[in-house]
């Protein structure tokens, strides 16, 4: 499964994410999904999240599915 569609995606997973600022270098962060931000049930670059941290990216692996 990948991170491109939201039923995919649930509150609690562990998953790897791009930040806005690591765009270009692909960077991916870790972490656990605290709310989901996008609203269409696919996105082609990644279902926007917000970790528990507070960090804000698009999901680009599912690490773990927790939720």
């Amino acid at each position: 499964m990948n991170g491109t569609v939201r039923e995919n995606v649930k509150l609690g997973s562990q998953v790897s994410i791009v930040l806005k600022k690591d765009q270009r270098s692909g960077k991916l962060t870790k972490g656990i999904v605290k709310d989901i931000l996008t609203k269409s049930p696919i996105h082609h670059h990644g279902i926007k999240v917000r970790l528990e941290s507070g960090e804000i990216g698009r999901v680009k692996e599912l690490i773990s599915l927790n939720g």
